[in-house]
């Protein structure tokens, strides 16, 4: 099994949905973390 975005995408979503359940918080920067690590893999990709 390779990792790459499609296959870490539902992983991460998970984990960030645990995390926001356990300490509701964290949603601000669950989101954040997650929409940076998304931005900069679109852009890695493109190059």
């Amino acid at each position: 099994m390779t990792l790459d975005i499609v296959t870490l995408q539902p992983l991460i979503a998970l984990i960030a949905g645990i995390l926001i359940l356990i300490a509701p918080r964290l949603l601000n920067y669950v989101v954040a973390i997650y929409l940076i690590i998304i931005g900069i893999t679109g852009l890695m990709r493109g190059f």
